[in-house]
């Protein structure tokens, strides 16, 4: 079967990402529509044809434009020819599969990921975790907990402004959400950038993997710790000299994590 691409195209502005920036879509001020804020660009990598278009269905019911695709190799080719505010992805893909899809991903730039795995154990969860996805959910899928998740991880980007923190080399802009390092950019994740401004509002303080798992990935259930220590791993190493040896995000053994004291 000839794969799905994704049939939209940038023109002018429209190659910066949508989210927020458009009014929710006429479909979902229609009787039977779920109408839940603004209209989120996503791509859907899902080789299942049913589940793909169940999805698609379903997250256009809570106000998403969704498109798919239906391999790896053509979810690439459509992420590079228009970006999207998020990606969810299959694991289990034919040809290149969905952990290899979301390492290419996050080394071509920050959108965010949610995989989709039909098991919860640990060689799924930790791989792609590891590959760089900000969350994942086990299948079958239930719409409403995966539109959640979507909406808790595009809301990582954004939080309360309290201007520039300053801990040593490390520059928190937090009204402009950036960071750099020694005066280089550090480019992060939406899920990266929010544990970095959790975890600099308090130098100091310790906050439990639970505590994390609350306010950066809006868990409010016993969650899966491996999450957290995933991103902590990714942000060393973006962040810290040596990432052996951290200095801005510190492991309090037995309890959780905190930054610095720097």
């Amino acid at each position: 079967m000839a794969a799905t691409v994704p049939s939209w195209r940038p023109t002018g502005s429209a190659v910066v990402s949508r989210l927020c920036r458009r009014n929710p879509a006429p479909a979902a001020r229609r009787a039977g529509v779920v109408d839940t804020g603004p209209v989120a660009a996503i791509l859907l990598i899902e080789d299942d044809p049913l589940v793909r278009r169940g999805l698609q269905l379903a997250l256009s019911r809570h106000g998403h434009d969704v498109h798919t695709a239906e391999t790896g190799e053509d979810g690439l080719r459509a992420l590079r020819e228009t970006p999207a505010d998020l990606v969810v992805l299959d694991l289990m893909l034919p040809g290149i599969d969905g952990i290899e899809v979301c390492r290419r991903i996050r080394a071509d730039g920050e959108v965010p990921v949610i995989m989709l795995t039909a098991r919860g154990d640990d060689y799924d969860v930790v791989g792609g975790l590891a590959a760089g996805a900000d969350d994942y959910v086990v299948k079958p899928a239930q719409p409403t907990v995966l539109d959640a998740r979507i909406r808790a991880v595009l809301r990582r980007s954004a939080g309360a402004s309290d201007g520039v923190r300053t801990f040593g080399a490390l520059r928190v802009d937090t009204t402009a959400l950036t960071v750099s390092l020694s005066g280089e950019p550090v480019p992060l994740t939406p899920t990266e950038l929010r544990l970095l401004l959790t975890l600099s509002r308090a130098p100091g303080r310790v906050f439990t993997r639970q505590q994390l798992l609350e306010e950066v990935w809006e868990h409010d259930y016993l969650g899966d710790s491996r999450l957290v220590d995933n991103c902590v791993q990714r942000l060393r190493a973006k962040i810290e000299t040596d990432p052996a040896a951290p200095v801005y995000v510190q492991t309090v053994r037995g309890f959780g994590y905190r930054f610095g004291p720097v």
